[in-house]
């Protein structure tokens, strides 16, 4: 694998983000999923040994099958006896290699099928006794929320499901059911559970009862306008916010759905589930991106460097204080206790919106930063200048590409955190910026057109004990490269009747100084520098 670059997404900033190579091995070990579950036990040969069928034959020596039968072995047959090792010795599959496939949201498995109807995936030689084994493993890798993989329902042989092969050897050994039944996807069990699961996941998540869920509008409706983030150069800034949607209220996905809708985000605590990692952020994260979403009335973007650490893992620590402003923590404590993601660094993208020139210097320039600092590279930032601090459906199929993307071929869980800074949004409830994380759950697995569903992440916070110098230097640099720029946030206006701009600003990074506010003064220099840009 050569090496990669932290580049711009098109809809960001021109091109396509992808994670470098982790300087550290990186990766969350995942619990290897169980040779046996409910979907599928490894059963005998179903088919009776000579002569058992006469000795249980209602009469007559019958020994073939026959349409309700008792003798026949489909009186004894049931879904779940129906094994690989089965379809093999009927010679309904044959083993090879690569001739078994996982497609689960945009990443692709390849298995090779043994003679003896186990699995052995490829890119790692793991072996694995079932489908569903297998399925839940992999499917884990991308959505550790997944319980079950529903294995013959997710898993192909020669790019048809294994479900297919399992209906057709019921059709022949079991001539009492219908066709018609057979045809349907034969779900054991334990997939029909899973699939249930599912449902009643989307209920809680859409928080309507039954009843409701038939007056669900559909997908196509009407549009809000459409809004651009970026106010035209010279013009004051306009207080039209968007109104968030429900995510509930999305239905399937719709190409003429206007792609910067707002959606709510959710908590885990609502569909019943726990956040599939912690989240430990620096204060001069906040303290930088903050800074930079003031600047313009346009949107920016930058990305966030840290560590993903499994070393001490023990399960989830459960939410440390409400939001990003919660508990002050001892990082230390906090990573011996749980998995951890630590973001200790936010790096602002001095460039404009699909300068893709600029924006490769600026790849570059961030990518060796990181190297520098021996960091990872394990989310990204973007402004809503004037709107709620909530993911659009843009930022939505954004986020899930970039998780998929720094996720890449690693075995392991790779997280990567999405935060939303909206500095002049009318609606926040003071002159501080809300910043608000968020990560993007797969759709349910029945309804693989749907949206991602945007999840609240409870972060803890850790106040730093001293602005750092490259911070402040990050921070000149950004006021040199928005210096004189139309869009340009005029800092000595009135920002509201009691405030200007500046003042605005000063109030929002208050909160995020660190413990020593000795640099004062510095900022006191900045701030003049600002009064003074236009």
């Amino acid at each position: 694998m050569g090496r990669s670059r932290v580049t711009y997404r098109e809809e960001r900033a021109g091109a396509a983000m992808a994670a470098p190579e982790p300087l550290s091995p990186v990766g969350c070990a995942v619990e290897e999923a169980p040779d046996e579950d409910e979907d599928e036990v490894e059963a005998e040969d179903p088919e009776p040994p000579a002569g058992a069928s006469g000795a249980r034959s209602c009469g007559g020596g019958g020994s073939g099958v026959g349409a309700g039968g008792c003798g026949g072995p489909g009186a004894a047959l049931t879904r779940r006896a129906v094994t690989l090792r089965v379809l093999l010795k009927d010679a309904q599959l044959e083993p090879g290699a690569g001739v078994l496939s996982i497609y689960y949201l945009g990443k692709k498995f390849v298995g090779d099928l043994q003679p003896d109807g186990r699995i052995v995936w490829q890119e790692t030689g793991q072996v694995f006794n079932s489908p569903s084994a297998w399925a839940t493993h992999c499917k884990k890798l991308v959505n550790p929320a997944k319980k079950s993989g529903c294995g013959w329902a997710s898993v192909k042989y020669k790019g048809q499901k294994l479900d297919k092969y399992k209906a057709a050897w019921l059709r022949r050994h079991q001539l009492h059911v219908p066709a018609a039944a057979t045809d349907e996807s034969p779900a054991s069990e334990g997939e029909e559970e899973e699939l249930l699961m599912e449902e009643e996941e989307e209920e809680v998540l859409a928080g309507v009862s039954a009843e409701d869920k038939s007056r669900r509008p559909p997908a196509k409706g009407p549009l809000e306008p459409a809004h651009l983030e970026a106010t035209p150069p010279g013009k004051r800034v306009e207080n039209k916010s968007r109104v968030p949607v429900r995510y509930c209220m999305l239905g399937s996905r719709d190409s003429a759905r206007n792609p910067h809708t707002l959606v709510e985000v959710t908590s885990f605590t609502a569909i019943n589930k726990f956040q599939p990692f912690n989240v430990a952020i620096s204060s001069n994260v906040l303290f930088l991106l903050d800074f930079h979403s003031h600047l313009t009335r346009s949107e920016v973007v930058g990305y966030l460097g840290g560590r993903w650490d499994i070393n001490s893992q023990s399960g989830y620590l459960g939410p440390v204080g409400k939001g990003v402003f919660g508990a002050r923590v001892d990082i230390h404590a906090f990573s011996r206790l749980c998995a951890v993601l630590t973001v200790l660094r936010a790096f602002p993208c001095r460039s404009r919106l699909g300068d893709t020139d600029t924006a490769a210097t600026m790849e570059e320039e961030i990518y060796q930063s990181l190297l520098l600092r021996g960091l990872s590279l394990v989310g990204w930032y973007h402004s809503h200048p004037h709107s709620p601090a909530l993911p659009s459906l843009q930022d939505i199929d954004v986020q899930m590409d970039y998780q998929l993307r720094l996720q890449g071929s690693s075995n392991g869980f790779q997280p990567c955190l999405a935060l939303l800074c909206s500095p002049y949004y009318s609606g926040n409830p003071g002159p501080e910026s809300k910043i608000s994380p968020f990560w993007v759950m797969p759709p349910p697995e029945q309804r693989p057109s749907d949206y991602g569903i945007p999840m609240d992440v409870e972060m803890a916070y850790i106040q730093d004990s001293f602005l750092t110098n490259d911070i402040l230097h990050e921070m000149m640099l950004l006021v040199e490269f928005y210096k004189g720029a139309p869009d340009l946030v005029r800092f000595q206006e009135s920002w509201n009747q009691e405030h200007t701009y500046l003042d605005k600003l000063k109030i929002s990074l208050a909160s995020r100084m660190p413990k020593d506010q000795g640099l004062c003064h510095v900022m006191e220099q900045v701030y003049s520098i600002l009064k003074q840009g236009n």
